[in-house]
């Protein structure tokens, strides 16, 4: 964390984007279907699928959570990832997307690391960009997990931000992860920012593991230990999660002093 910059000199180029005006599923090029109905250690509900549960309609990503039995779940759905295909170390990540509505589901935007250097969650680290439950329609949650900071410990840090509307226009979700901080935008507007210094003098990897770089995941989950925590309810399937864009920028001036000999 040692890297000096000027925040306010700094200067951003799109380095990987997916405007999604195409038609089919997502591109192979850029995008991994990740299958299984595991519950992905929060006992959620659905069978992430590799078939039609995530298409693309010529101007948008949709991925649609469906009442349909399949490897021994009622509900299939979907998670994609950018693993290998678009991998950072720093950056501005924006996404432009539209939460479904219903109780039980729980949609999210968010990143893990690629290679997991520190060791497996949550010590290599999580960014969640945004995380929504159908319950409370209104609010979106924006966190980090590391060692020292995660749910388990009910220590993440995390802010929950109050927005009406959530469910019916499409919004932008937003990190700017620079060396020393990371932080959280809304629409625009800066909502949180994470820097480990504000809890330890000397920060290591169990309060910064964000050193390394990190993949992008979108998925659409259903009930689960928090999507599920006021019930869920099975009537309101299919629901549709809708991504208009997503982009990727880096900064020149940091990528010169992170690969500065």
């Amino acid at each position: 964390m040692g890297y000096k910059y000027d925040e306010k000199k700094l200067t951003y180029e799109l380095v990987w984007s997916d405007e999604f005006n195409y038609t089919g599923p997502p591109d192979s090029g850029k995008w991994e279907n990740e299958s299984g109905g595991n519950g992905w250690g929060n006992n959620e509900l659905q069978y992430y699928t590799k078939s039609d549960n995530v298409y693309v309609d010529g101007e948008k990503m949709v991925i649609t959570a469906k009442l349909e039995k399949f490897g021994g779940r009622e509900v299939t759905s979907a998670r994609i990832r950018t693993a290998k295909k678009g991998d950072w170390l720093y950056g501005k990540v924006e996404v432009c997307a539209k939460v479904p509505t219903g109780l039980g589901t729980w949609p999210g935007i968010w990143m893990l690391p690629t290679d997991w250097k520190y060791g497996g969650w949550p010590t290599s680290g999580e960014i969640d960009i945004m995380e929504h439950v159908g319950y409370n329609p209104d609010a979106l949650v924006m966190s980090i997990h590391t060692e020292s900071f995660n749910h388990l410990k009910q220590t993440q840090k995390s802010k929950s931000v109050k927005q009406t509307g959530m469910t019916d226009n499409f919004h932008v979700y937003a990190v700017e992860w620079l060396p020393d901080k990371i932080k959280f935008f809304y629409d625009g507007e800066l909502q949180y920012t994470y820097n480990p210094v504000m809890f330890k003098d000397s920060p290591t990897y169990k309060e910064w593991p964000f050193d390394r770089r990190f993949h992008l995941l979108i998925n659409l989950a259903f009930g689960g230990n928090w999507g599920g925590a006021h019930g869920v309810n099975y009537d309101i399937l299919p629901v549709k999660y809708e991504i208009d864009y997503v982009r990727v920028y880096q900064s020149p001036e940091i990528n010169a002093l992170i690969n500065k000999p």
